[in-house]
């Protein structure tokens, strides 16, 4: 097996923004001259999540209302109380989501659906530089 790196830097605001990562990751694939294998996109850290969706304004709208459905940001979580944080909610809403995605690679391209879109949705309550490993196995 040969697994081929990337790593993508993103500036966020924080608060649930989502960004796309499809292009980058793309161009990691390109880059790595695999035809066939697998993409495997995972964000470090605590508070930041990576999923599929399609990335149009009310598909991120929608999602974003989910999760403040499911877990508001001023829920009372012990997180917060513990270590006088204000983003257990990030936490919870990252765990929730999960941290990476794995996408095949067919004839050096990644296998997505027509409006399937990789999104970083970065939950903290703060800006963020986030960085993105790309790993492409083949």
């Amino acid at each position: 097996m040969t697994v081929h790196g990337g790593l993508l830097k993103v500036a966020t605001a924080g608060d649930g923004e989502v960004v796309d990562l499809t292009d980058g990751i793309a161009a990691v694939v390109r880059q790595s001259g695999v035809q066939t294998g697998v993409a495997v996109v995972f964000a470090p850290g605590a508070t930041t999540g990576v999923t599929t969706i399609e990335f149009e304004p009310g598909a991120v709208a929608d999602l974003c209302s989910l999760l403040d459905r499911l877990i508001p940001a001023d829920a009372g979580v012990e997180h917060n109380a513990l270590n006088g944080d204000t983003n257990g909610h990030a936490h919870l809403r990252a765990a929730l989501v999960g941290p990476s995605e794995s996408i095949p690679v067919v004839g050096g391209r990644l296998v997505l659906g027509t409006w399937q879109q990789i999104v970083l949705v970065d939950f903290d309550d703060r800006a963020r530089e986030r960085e993105i490993v790309v790993q492409i196995l083949a």
